[in-house]
C-alpha cells in the first residue's frame, strides 16, 4: 500500500474530532496561567499558544472564534481568578452575585481570542508558514494591546511579562513588554509550525529560534542607563493593616502608632515609603501633634518620607488617591489612573447598583493630572505610580529622562493570598527592565520589595507580616529606547505587517476567482 503523501500526513496529524480540540483549546487556556508568577513555568507561554494555533488550523472562523473564546475561559477564568476574591471576601458582594460578575467578566475578556480566532480564519491564509509564524504573532500582540487601553485598560496575563526573568527580557528596554510577548509569540508560531512538519525541524525552527533567543541575551547586555551620585539607604514600611479594621475610627491611632513606630526603628535611611492609604484618613484631618512628630523625625534623621493618604480639595467634593512627600520639598504626586468599579463608577446610571452592593471605602476619586512633574525626594527626583498603575508602561516612563529612580505604593490586600499580588510584582519588574531605573514597591500586605534596573529583586518582604524592608539603591540616568518612545514603534510595525498579510490574502483570493472565471 502508497504511503500518504507527506503533506497528507501533516494536515491529519492534528485533525482530532470537533469537541476533543474545543476541549484541548479550553485545557491549553488553563494552563497558560501557570507560566505567571507564582509557577513561573514560563515555556508555558510558548506551547499553550502553539497548540492554540494548531487548533485553529484547520477550523473556520466560526469554529476558530469558538476555541478562542475556550482558550480565553481558562485562561482568563484561573488566572484573574482574584477578582471573586476582591469582590466577595473584601467588597462584602455576595458570594452568587460575586461568581457571576467575575464569570461575565472573564466572558468579556475571553472576547479577544475569540476575535483573534475569527480575524485569523478570515483573512490569514493558514497554509502559509509565514502567516504562523509571524502574523499570528502580531495579531496576538495587537490585542494585548488593545486590551490594555480598551475601557480604561486591563493588562493582565500579557505573554511577555512570563518572561521577565528570561533572555526574552532582554528585549524590553527596546521594545517594551510588547515586544517581548511578540518574541515569545514568535516562538510559540515557530513551535507550531515545526509540530506541523517535524522533519524540517533543524531549517524552520532551531535556527530562527536561536537567532530570537541569543538576540535577547545579547540586548539584555546593553547598560542603556548609568549611575548617577551615591547610592541611597531606603526604607519601605509594610504596615500589615487588614482592610475589615484599616477604616474603622475606632483603630485609626493604632494604625498611625504602627507606621510611626515601624519607621522610627528603622535604620537610618535617605528615603522612607509608606504604602498606598497607609494612613487611613484625609490629610487635612490628621492630628497636628502627629505631624510634627513625624517632621521632626525627618528633620532629625535628615529623611523624606513618601507616604499614601487621601487628599481633598479645599471645597471638600473631590478627593485624591495620593502619594505626599513629607520632607524640606514637600511635594504630592495624585493618581491618574483610577480603578474602574474601585476608586470611580462608570457610567452611573447603569452600575449605580453596583455601587451600593459592594462596600468600597473611599470610591469616588477624582483623577489627578496625567502628567506630573517628579517628587523631590533625597536629592532625587522621582517617578511615582499608586495601586495598578504600573502595570501600565506608557504611563510610567511619562517621568522620564528627570527621574532617576521609581517608586509604587500599592495596596495589595484586596488581593487576598491569591494570584493577584504576584502577577503584579512581574508587571512591577518588567517596568524597571523597561526604563533602566530601580523601582521601590511599598505594599500594605506585601510583598514589598526593591527592583533593580535588570528587573531583578534585590530585597524582598515576606507577606502578611508588619515588617520594614531597608536596603541600598543606586539612582540611574539615561534612557532607554523605550523610555524615549513608548510602544510606538512595536505597535506600528505589527500593524504594518498584519495590514500587509490582510490585504494579501484578499489580493490572493480575488486573483483566485479571477482565473476560476476565465
Amino acid at each position: 500500500m502508497d504511503k500518504k503523501p507527506s503533506s497528507q500526513r501533516r494536515s491529519n496529524f492534528f485533525t482530532l474530532r470537533p469537541g476533543v480540540a474545543d476541549g484541548a483549546a479550553l485545557v491549553s487556556g488553563l494552563l497558560l496561567p501557570l507560566a505567571f508568577s507564582p509557577f513561573d513555568w514560563s515555556l508555558l507561554a510558548i506551547i499553550c499558544p502553539a497548540f492554540l494555533f494548531l487548533l485553529w488550523s484547520p477550523a473556520s472562523p466560526r469554529r476558530a472564534a469558538w476555541r478562542g473564546f475556550l482558550f480565553g475561559l481558562g485562561m482568563f477564568g484561573l488566572g484573574v481568578s482574584w477578582v471573586y476574591v476582591s469582590m466577595h471576601r473584601f467588597g462584602n458582594m455576595p458570594l452568587p452575585l460575586a461568581a457571576l460578575a467575575t464569570l461575565l467578566f472573564v466572558m468579556g475578556l475571553s472576547l479577544y481570542p475569540a476575535l483573534f480566532g475569527w480575524l485569523q480564519a478570515r483573512f490569514l491564509n493558514r497554509r502559509h508558514i509565514t502567516h504562523t509564524v509571524l502574523v499570528l504573532p502580531a495579531m496576538w500582540v495587537l490585542l494585548e494591546w488593545v486590551r490594555g487601553w480598551f475601557l480604561t485598560g486591563f493588562p493582565w496575563l500579557n505573554v511577555g511579562y512570563s518572561q521577565v526573568a528570561g533572555p526574552l527580557a532582554g528585549y524590553a528596554p527596546v521594545f517594551g513588554v510588547y515586544g517581548v510577548s511578540f518574541f515569545c509569540v514568535l516562538s510559540a508560531g515557530l513551535l507550531a509550525a515545526t509540530l506541523h512538519d517535524p522533519k524540517k525541524f533543524w531549517l524552520l525552527f532551531l535556527p530562527p529560534l536561536a537567532l530570537v533567543w541569543i538576540g535577547g541575551w545579547l540586548v539584555g547586555n546593553v547598560e542603556w542607563t548609568q549611575a548617577l551620585d551615591k547610592p541611597l539607604q531606603v526604607s519601605l514600611i509594610q504596615g500589615n493593616i487588614s482592610l475589615e479594621s484599616k477604616w474603622r475610627p475606632e483603630n485609626r491611632n493604632a494604625i498611625l502608632e504602627r507606621y510611626l513606630t515601624l519607621s522610627e526603628q528603622a535604620p537610618r535611611s535617605d528615603l522612607i515609603v509608606w504604602p498606598e492609604s497607609a494612613i487611613p484618613t484625609y490629610f487635612d484631618t490628621i492630628d497636628s501633634n502627629y505631624l510634627d512628630r513625624l517632621r521632626r523625625l525627618s528633620f532629625e534623621r535628615n529623611t523624606d518620607f513618601v507616604i499614601g493618604i487621601v487628599e481633598r480639595d479645599a471645597d471638600r467634593r473631590r478627593y485624591y488617591n495620593s502619594a505626599v512627600n513629607i520632607g524640606a520639598a514637600g511635594g504630592v504626586y495624585r493618581k491618574h489612573h483610577l480603578v474602574p468599579f474601585g476608586e470611580f463608577l462608570p457610567l452611573q446610571t447603569l452600575f449605580g447598583w453596583l455601587l451600593q452592593t459592594l462596600e468600597i471605602p473611599m470610591s469616588d476619586f477624582s483623577a489627578g493630572p496625567a502628567n506630573q512633574p517628579p517628587l523631590l525626594v533625597a536629592g532625587q527626583k522621582v517617578g511615582v505610580s499608586i495601586c495598578y498603575e504600573d502595570a501600565f508602561g506608557e504611563e510610567v516612563i511619562r517621568a522620564l529622562p528627570q527621574a532617576t529612580l521609581l517608586i509604587n505604593v500599592s495596596e495589595d490586600a484586596w488581593f487576598g493570598d491569591s494570584l493577584g499580588p504576584h502577577q503584579r510584582v512581574q508587571m512591577a519588574r518588567m517596568r524597571a527592565r523597561e526604563t533602566g531605573r530601580s523601582l521601590l514597591r511599598a505594599a500594605n500586605t506585601g510583598p514589598s520589595m526593591v527592583i533593580d534596573a535588570q528587573g531583578k529583586i534585590a530585597a524582598l518582604s515576606p507577606q502578611f507580616q508588619a515588617y520594614t524592608l531597608t536596603a541600598m539603591v543606586q539612582p540611574l540616568q539615561g534612557m532607554t529606547p523605550y523610555g524615549r518612545w513608548g510602544n510606538l514603534p512595536i505597535i506600528l510595525l505589527l500593524s504594518v505587517v498584519s495590514v500587509i498579510a490582510g490585504i494579501a490574502r484578499l489580493a490572493i483570493k480575488r486573483q483566485t476567482s479571477r482565473w476560476r472565471s476565465i
